[in-house]
């Protein structure tokens, strides 16, 4: 069958590739709508750990399943469903530790695209069915559905683990799709301020439509001294940071609360080394900031949660969706917009 691949690091293409079978817990689909995440860019032209030959991209899709293995008990052939991007290893050991992401090896929480192969291709296998898709509910569409099985939960897993409470001032370093749904997240986790660092206008004007209070830009100077002026040198009880190069992380840590600021990373830093953490604002080793960082949320009562809200008008995740492409054969194209980010993009949408 056709797919979407990575032949070799920087260098993606279109082959043939054996069709998946079916496991007895599992199912095979094919892919309704897709959606190129940076993930993939970054796995593409980020470099990162050795990946198999011809590893089929791609972890974001609404499919239509196509066959169920004989244990499969509540999905059926021809029924559409949202598919997570982080599907964890249900039946490993970890999992009675709570250690969903990594459960059997490190991010063995993220297979898709990643250790096995992903949704780019005619059909795809997803080993676990009941436990991993997701029931999409009346009323929400195809395009809400695929931007919540990884850009909403993402941004909503670094408000999660921000210790936002009621009331705080929260940074958001990076606003594009994960972080325009982390601005969302903070602001129903009740935060009262949030600031926003982005400079993309398309970006800026739906941060400010989630909740941002005032969007800054690095063209305007320092982001760590914007922040401290603005939050009478105190610094921020949360920065969630989404986006931006190694230095972002040391200035996550410069911005946030003495003895109770929280940074809340779901960034991707690609490569090998170090990153930088400051020793002054770091208190010395004892300043009692608090940092997370996390892979996203995922599963199938995870992503079914996420749908009511939108089902309920709680979301409106639609809306991150600013280029629609048609066609298999678009699912490249789509990606280097991803790669290339142009003004006016958000998220790109190929509906198959």
């Amino acid at each position: 069958m056709k797919a979407f691949v990575l032949k070799e690091p920087g260098v993606v293409g279109w082959a043939q590739v054996p069709r998946p079978k079916v496991t007895p817990f599992g199912a095979i689909l094919e892919p309704v709508a897709v959606a190129p995440c940076s993930s993939d860019v970054h796995t593409v032209f980020g470099g990162g750990s050795k990946k198999a030959p011809n590893l089929v991209l791609g972890h974001e899709c609404v499919a239509r399943v196509v066959e169920t293995g004989e244990y499969v008990e509540d999905f059926k052939s021809g029924e559409v469903v949202a598919v997570p991007a982080i599907t964890p290893d249900w039946r490993a050991r970890g999992i009675q530790d709570h250690n969903f992401k990594h459960a059997s090896a490190p991010f063995s929480g993220h297979q898709l695209g990643r250790s096995q192969p992903g949704v780019f291709a005619e059909q795809f296998l997803i080993p676990d069915a009941d436990t991993t898709l997701a029931k999409i509910p009346e009323g929400v569409s195809v395009k809400q559905a695929l931007m919540c099985v990884d850009v909403v939960t993402t941004g909503f897993t670094g408000a999660e683990y921000g210790n936002i409470k009621f009331g705080d001032t929260v940074v958001v370093m990076g606003i594009g799709p994960i972080g325009l749904m982390a601005v969302a997240g903070a602001a129903m986790k009740g935060a009262a301020r949030i600031l926003a660092v982005g400079t993309r206008p398309v970006c800026v004007k739906q941060a400010l439509k989630l909740g941002a209070g005032e969007v800054l830009s690095y063209k305007d100077g320092d982001i760590v001294e914007q922040v401290m002026e603005r939050t009478g040198g105190m610094g921020a009880d949360c920065v969630i940071v989404c986006g931006g190069d190694d230095q972002v992380f040391a200035q996550a840590i410069d911005m946030v609360r003495y003895g109770v600021g929280t940074v809340s990373n779901i960034n991707y830093f690609g490569g090998t080394g170090f990153l930088p953490f400051p020793k002054f604002s770091g208190g010395r080793g004892m300043a009692g900031k608090t940092i997370h960082t996390e892979l996203a949320e995922g599963g199938r009562v995870r992503i079914e949660r996420i749908l009511r809200m939108v089902q309920f008008g709680r979301i409106h995740p639609e809306e991150l969706v600013t280029h629609e492409l048609k066609g298999f054969d678009n699912i490249e194209k789509a990606l280097y917009l991803m790669r290339d980010k142009p003004k006016d993009l958000i998220k790109v949408m190929v509906t198959l």
